[in-house]
């Protein structure tokens, strides 16, 4: 079970420059400290068991996005552990609000190995965009249907894929730190989202009631 004192181990309750504040995120900061705006665990806390509590009761499928390299290992996992989707690669546009025609590309090109007539250089060219899509496309490539929660580490850096997800009516769950927009959301988790083993604690928790 996740406890402050677990949050305040992992860093959880480090956030931005007050330089970097969004105002709309007052209500989930405690204070500052040389500089630095300190997240309140306790909000952190009460908003990590409503959504894992949310989590618990749906049978809804999961698309985790979250594309900073240093965190793409602890997304995956948690994805394929939960039976859920992922983007850890460069969000491309259309990813979701273009699926169908994502999705035809994607089986497209595996019937397309199936035919023996290609000559070797159009072997060569289709693996390479074959190596491509897998990059962007493997935590996806069997997605049959869009996600109905998605759940993004990282609001700054994956607002394309946020805009996607609103404009789909796709239910949001943000991990967010202190200069992001808790308006962009239907849940949001207030924390750092820039430390390994901050990610990873909140990740842990909400894969458990996937």
């Amino acid at each position: 079970m996740i406890t402050v004192e677990k949050l305040l181990a992992s860093s959880v309750h480090l956030g931005h420059s007050i330089k970097e504040k969004n105002p709309k995120m007052s209500p989930y900061i405690y204070g500052e400290r040389k500089g630095i705006h300190i997240i309140d665990l306790l909000q952190t806390l009460i908003q990590t068991r409503k959504v894992c509590k949310f989590l618990s009761y749906s049978t809804k499928k999961v698309l985790f996005i979250g594309t900073k390299v240093q965190f793409a290992s602890v997304i995956e996992n948690c994805a394929i552990k939960s039976n859920s989707y992922y983007v850890t690669q460069r969000w491309l546009g259309g990813m979701l609000t273009n699926w169908l025609t994502v999705k035809t590309c994607l089986e497209k090109l595996e019937k397309i190995f199936d035919f023996k007539i290609l000559t070797k250089k159009e072997n060569l060219i289709l693996k390479k965009k074959k190596i491509k899509l897998e990059k962007y496309f493997s935590g996806i490539k069997k997605m049959n249907k869009l996600p109905d929660i998605a759940i993004i580490i990282g609001q700054k850096k994956e607002i394309n894929a946020i805009k996607e997800c609103l404009k789909l009516n796709i239910t949001l769950i943000t991990l967010m730190d202190t200069n992001c927009d808790p308006t962009l959301t239907d849940f949001i988790i207030p924390a750092n989202d820039d430390s390994l083993s901050s990610i990873s604690l909140i990740l842990d928790a909400l894969n458990e009631h996937i």
